[in-house]
């Protein structure tokens, strides 16, 4: 009987600041099936998502098929537009935001793994991260650094996360990150760059899955989910009626859920997926497959 079984490994998905959205449906898919689990939250939603975790207003997202409650190994600060902490200007190392929760870049992260688990202490790294602060902006009315801001964050992070992780990942490792199909299709009022940046994740995610893979024994691939209408998500401005769209056309009819998303996630991050590595899978109910509307009429 095949099992999927993550028992003794350990995972770090960035990007989890509430019990909603696909990061934290993935980090309990992959504690369901047995891993550790640490998240890497952005530092100004960190005493927010602490205080949820305490308060007990998590606990019904939090509640595991066996009626008992998830936990988090470790909870981290990360900010991945900065690779170092001098990376990071001054008015951000000192906002009050950020001066009190330790050094919250991609290196500090890492070092505060090594530190607290040793010289090689990750199985998988999930990155659900994404921000595109002109994302309501129609891409001819994106300033130049709103564009970069969204590639840094929601692209370049991925390859800064794995260049710093990828050696302390423990052979056969899996590292996964979260794209949608605005990098291949028009999705009218997704901008600010956004759609930019998913299509350079998943152009990444070839090439590292290459350089990863023969320099670490890491896979690396993405998965194009279909919309959500989590409190990140809404950011965009059109996400409910994205939502609604997609279910009207897609041949299962129905709204995509996060648990979906996570359970192909843990699938990808077993070693039943072994052979997968530099592709981008597609959880959306088959709304890729589609040409054209179910309802002609029908409009986004």
């Amino acid at each position: 009987m095949l099992s999927l079984n993550l028992s003794g490994k350990r995972a770090l998905v960035a990007g989890v600041a509430d019990g909603e959205g696909f990061g934290f449906a993935i980090a309990k898919a992959l504690h369901e099936a047995g891993a550790s689990v640490c998240v890497a939250t952005w530092p100004p939603a960190l005493n927010i998502f602490r205080n949820l975790l305490e308060r007990g207003k998590m606990d019904d997202a939090r509640r595991l098929a066996d009626g008992s409650l998830m936990d988090f190994e470790r909870i981290y600060p990360l900010d991945a537009a900065y690779d170092s902490l001098e990376d990071a200007p001054e008015e951000i190392r000192t906002n009050k935001r950020y001066k009190d929760v330790g050094d919250f870049s991609i290196d500090g992260l890492g070092a505060a793994l090594s530190n607290d688990f040793g010289a090689q202490p990750l199985d998988i790294l999930v990155h659900s991260l994404a921000n595109g602060p002109e994302v309501k902006n129609d891409l001819l009315d994106t300033s130049r650094g709103g564009y970069l801001a969204a590639v840094s964050v929601s692209a370049y992070s991925m390859v800064a996360m794995l260049r710093r992780l990828g050696p302390v990942m423990r052979p056969g490792g899996s590292a996964l990150s979260l794209t949608y199909m605005a990098s291949e299709r028009v999705i009218p009022g997704y901008g600010g760059g956004m759609s930019s940046a998913k299509a350079a994740l998943e152009s990444d995610t070839r090439l590292l899955s290459y350089e990863a893979g023969r320099r670490w024994g890491v896979r690396v691939n993405t998965i194009s989910a279909g919309p959500l209408a989590s409190r990140a998500a809404s950011a965009i401005g059109i996400i409910e009626r994205m939502v609604a769209y997609c279910a009207a056309n897609t041949p299962i009819p129905e709204a995509l859920t996060a648990t979906e998303v996570g359970n192909a996630a843990a699938f990808l991050s077993s070693d039943l997926a072994r052979g997968i590595t530099g592709s981008t899978i597609y959880v959306d109910k088959g709304y890729h497959v589609m040409g054209m509307t179910a309802n002609p009429g029908a409009s986004l």
